[in-house]
């Protein structure tokens, strides 16, 4: 295990490195780590802009706990004998130097790799029949705004310089399992066009969270996710963060199992 720096962001079960990255620890990440559909059958996963590795770690953690069986005594044990495999990309250096880092430093080594390229360098780089059970990602989501004076945070913010979700479905078209699903969060604005483009790809919409930061106010962010499989009447759940000054019950419910608060 290597020491664990200064500047770190504390969960229940590992820490994570947040100095060098271009995308920092964020509310999006984690909340797409806690909230996306993950299931025991699941044993190949990627995940697209990894940033600090946030929500690699959580979805490692979940997966793991829910493979697990009583007599198996360690996380590296259950990510050997259950062949678990999640990866991580990012096109800036220092953000997968750092997500690797965080990875080795965490219960779940084993399981998760980090890698710095790009998504279409890294597609050219899989065996023909590689598929993924599960592709998940906090990409960029700024198309118009002003851009920031660092290329580095530009790459992790913006559509422009940086990965769409269009890549992302594209990707997912050709690389998901036949049952295989993509989870996303976004901008509650971008719903129409991305749900347009997934059918382009061929995939569905089976659920979606809309999130509001209080009852008051309109979803800021959607958690949606997609398969090859057509669903006619997709989950359709709202997910609000604080009410009347506190974190909701539905919140802390799901966030509880990671951060140190809840």
């Amino acid at each position: 295990m290597y020491s664990i720096p200064m500047g770190v962001f504390r969960f229940k079960r590992f820490v994570v490195a947040n100095e060098r990255s271009a995308m920092k620890v964020n509310t999006d990440g984690v909340l797409l780590g806690v909230a996306m559909t993950i299931k025991p059958s699941d044993r190949h996963l990627l995940d697209v802009g990894t940033g600090t590795g946030t929500i690699a770690l959580i979805a490692a953690q979940r997966l793991s706990e829910m493979v697990a069986f009583p007599k198996e005594s360690s996380d590296d044990n259950i990510c050997r004998q259950h062949s678990l495999d999640i990866q991580a990309i990012d096109i800036d250096e220092a953000s997968a130097s750092e997500a690797a880092e965080n990875f080795r430093n965490s219960p779940w080594d084993a399981m998760l790799s980090a890698l710095n390229i790009t998504l279409d360098d890294y597609s050219s780089t899989l065996a023909p029949t590689k598929r993924f059970d599960h592709i998940f990602s906090n990409p960029p989501y700024f198309e118009d705004s002003l851009q920031a004076p660092e290329q580095r945070r530009n790459d992790s913010r913006h559509t422009s310089t940086g990965l769409s979700y269009r890549e992302l479905l594209e990707f997912a078209k050709e690389r998901l399992t036949e049952s295989g699903r993509i989870s996303l969060v976004l901008p509650a604005d971008t719903e129409a066009a991305l749900t347009r483009y997934a059918r382009m790809c061929g995939l569905h919409l089976f659920r979606i969270v809309r999130v509001r930061t209080v009852p008051r106010k309109q979803p800021v962010r959607i958690i949606a996710e997609f398969s090859f499989q057509r669903c006619d009447s997709p989950s359709d759940e709202t997910l609000i963060i604080q009410s009347e000054g506190r974190y909701t019950e539905e919140y802390l419910a799901l966030t509880r199992d990671f951060y140190l608060f809840a």
